[in-house]
């Protein structure tokens, strides 16, 4: 799709957008204030679709891997870790984080404006979807190897949340986005997404992550490896069960989870996009219409439905309403042209 990462980082900000009111409540209660999930509204007060914390730090991912590529040509560690920490500090310090923060988030990016090593910063014991809420830029970016892009990502999610399965769901979610990007279709994907589980569930990129294994009980880094990726392969093997029969009208939380943390987060996110794969508006309505962490489970839906059909998946109206959308369109037309 020519306009695949327009689409994902535009698709994601709505989702998060569209979630933003609706976190935190039941179905019922939501419901009652915005009706039956079909007529799910785009918020926007003053004409400003507002997003959260996701779609703020989904901005520092994306402008940290710019900047990276900017300066050094290609995408390293040592190139990225210290711009996502200027970047991830910066948000901890802006009056601006004041849209339901994660407290995983604000206690690690703390620590990052603190310490040397941020594996010293890092909350070893949280998988929650901070880390995987902000990285499908990752899968947007044209010319990285396949371990840069997984090393990368495991990466951004390791400096806030140390837990295995938040870097295994964060490299997950951004190899989603790029097979969608790149034309997987919806029938493919879980499949694809199985397999690459599998393959990868044996790798520490050590080169990525340093001794950051070391800190935990896991007796060597594969181990702490595969920990996270079976904790992953378990979400998809839900997401299977789930489509393999299907409620729209249900609460897509009851069947993937309620999202807070990372790979119910991915499941939940892939089980809505599926639902309507070829309904972007309607899937993105679907999530955010959840019990859940509404909006982010909408934003990573609205990622996987704009990287399949790009930007004119969006209602130009919603386009020109989202926060931040100047920033948004001019890192997804750097990546959509390559």
């Amino acid at each position: 799709m020519a306009t695949a990462a327009s689409g994902a980082l535009i698709g994601s900000a709505l989702g998060d957008a569209m979630g933003f009111p609706t976190e935190f409540q039941s179905s019922a209660q939501i419901d009652h204030r915005f009706g039956p999930w079909r007529e799910l509204p785009l918020p926007v007060v003053d004409g400003v679709a507002y997003i959260t914390d996701d779609t703020q730090m989904a901005l520092a991912v994306g402008f940290a891997v710019r900047d990276a590529l900017d300066a050094h040509g290609t995408l390293g560690p040592g190139g990225l870790e210290p711009l996502l920490r200027e970047r991830f500090v910066e948000w901890w310090r802006s009056p601006e984080n004041n849209r339901a923060p994660g407290m995983t988030c604000l206690r690690a990016c703390e620590g990052l404006s603190q310490v040397a090593a941020w594996q010293d910063a890092t909350v070893m014991g949280s998988k929650g979807c901070g880390a995987n809420m902000r990285v499908h830029p990752l899968g947007l970016v044209p010319g990285l190897t396949a371990d840069q892009q997984a090393g990368a990502a495991q990466l951004q999610a390791a400096l806030t949340h140390g837990h295995p399965t938040g870097l295994a769901a964060s490299d997950l979610t951004a190899q989603a986005v790029r097979l969608l990007a790149a034309g997987t279709g919806p029938a493919e994907l879980v499949g694809e997404l199985r397999a690459y589980a599998e393959a990868n569930s044996a790798r520490y990129h050590a080169h990525w992550l340093g001794d950051l294994a070391d800190r935990t009980q896991d007796p060597d880094p594969v181990s702490f490896s595969r920990r996270g990726w079976a904790e992953t392969l378990a979400a998809l093997a839900r997401l299977e069960a789930a489509l393999a029969a299907p409620d729209l009208d249900a609460d897509p939380c009851l069947a993937t989870g309620d999202g807070w943390i990372a790979e119910e987060a991915l499941a939940t996110g892939l089980y809505c996009f599926l639902l309507l794969p070829d309904d972007p508006v309607a899937a993105v309505r679907r999530a955010a219409h959840s019990s859940g962490d509404s909006d982010s489970i909408a934003a990573l839906t609205g990622a996987f439905a704009g990287a399949r059909h790009g930007l004119a998946a969006w209602p130009q109206d919603w386009v020109a309403a989202v926060e931040h959308r100047d920033q948004l369109l001019a890192l997804g037309a750097r990546w959509d042209a390559g």
